[in-house]
């Protein structure tokens, strides 16, 4: 099949509407088998949960065009763990695994026309998505679910193309509670953190760095993404803590620092302005970021930089981006069973 004709290369992170996405309802306490559907309107009731009480959560996940033309999935079965989690948390039914792949793969194929060649520096992007849906007033949960899937070819989410240096902007907001929702990927911490986002982008920096809320001390996330940190002492450390969503790119990360960098992992508390000056690189990760090296970050009313004139990416970080997306992509082996091939 013939690829659309889109500069693949000049893409960016938005929505491009695509030919087919999937579709299932849950009633009267279980699933019905879900078809594929044409249109990208949702209709639902006016009382809704997901409109009123945010009972919805979603995945991100991208399909990569390998060297022999098939669409490779990255994990695709931590995804499908991270959304029943979710799910379980706000009240609502799992999907069965059998479903998540069998309409993940099958909106995949069924697009694509859309899926970015291989080399093009493009991804098609995947937005499985679970929502309240019915009649309802009263603080409850739903007495019906929609399951659905979407796909949009997009480019990276902070630069035009290439591995860029993004900044980071210290909030004064909190993103979650240590006991709350922070750690699940439901659409309510995204909505609490736009203005968080906003004012980081008003100090010139790119997106938000949320503190642990007790103390405003210690490394939560960022808006969009997780938070990882090479440090002195050949030490690549994660952020501890419960109110921070489990990324699937930085759990795979992490296992790449120590295998083929040999660096000493800790997952810990780090703390922000008592351990600077033993950070020598930061990076936002994620889904949609992949790896985006921090240049600055902006807290205590100024910028500290990490990076002197001439330096845009540290070493550390520039070999991880290699090798997580050369294994993303089938340009690397792939010794950990990462990848779902879908046959095209």
């Amino acid at each position: 099949m013939d690829k659309k004709e889109l500069d693949w290369a000049q893409l960016g992170f938005e929505y491009i509407k695509t030919d087919y996405r999937f579709s299932a309802k849950h009633i009267n306490g279980k699933w019905e088998d879900g078809s594929l559907v044409e249109s990208e309107i949702i209709s639902v009731h006016e009382g809704a949960p997901a409109l009123h009480y945010a009972q919805q959560c979603f995945e991100g996940m991208k399909a990569q065009t390998g060297p022999d033309g098939n669409a490779l999935l990255f994990r695709p079965d931590l995804n499908s763990i991270r959304i029943n989690e979710a799910a379980s948390r706000i009240l609502m039914p799992e999907v069965p695994r059998e479903m998540f792949f069998s309409a993940i793969e099958e909106v995949v194929r069924a697009n694509q026309a859309w899926i970015p060649p291989y080399g093009s520096g493009a991804s098609l992007y995947i937005r499985p998505m679970l929502f309240g849906v019915g009649k309802n007033l009263g603080v409850r949960p739903a007495e019906a679910y929609e399951f659905r899937v979407f796909v949009s070819p997009v480019g990276p989410y902070f630069q035009s193309s290439g591995l860029a240096v993004i900044s980071l902007a210290v909030s004064d907001t909190d993103r979650a509670s240590p006991h709350g929702t922070g750690s699940y990927k439901i659409g309510a911490n995204y909505a609490g953190g736009l203005l968080a986002t906003r004012e980081a982008k008003a100090l010139g920096a790119d997106e938000a760095l949320y503190l642990d809320a007790a103390e405003q001390r210690y490394i939560d996330e960022a808006g969009s993404a997780n938070i990882i940190v090479s440090m002195t002492g050949n030490r690549f450390v994660t952020p501890a803590s419960n109110a921070i969503l489990p990324s699937i790119t930085r759990r795979s990360l992490t296992t790449l620092a120590e295998d083929c960098l040999k660096l000493n992992v800790e997952n810990r508390p780090i703390d922000l302005r008592g351990e600077f000056d033993e950070f020598e690189e930061v990076a936002a990760c994620g889904t949609a970021a992949v790896l985006s090296p921090v240049g600055r970050i902006y807290f205590d009313g100024q910028w500290h930089n990490f990076y002197g004139e001439g330096k845009e990416v540290g070493p550390v970080m520039q070999e991880l981006y290699d090798q997580l997306v050369g294994i993303q992509k089938g340009d690397k082996e792939d010794p950990y069973g990462w990848i779902h091939q879908v046959q095209i």
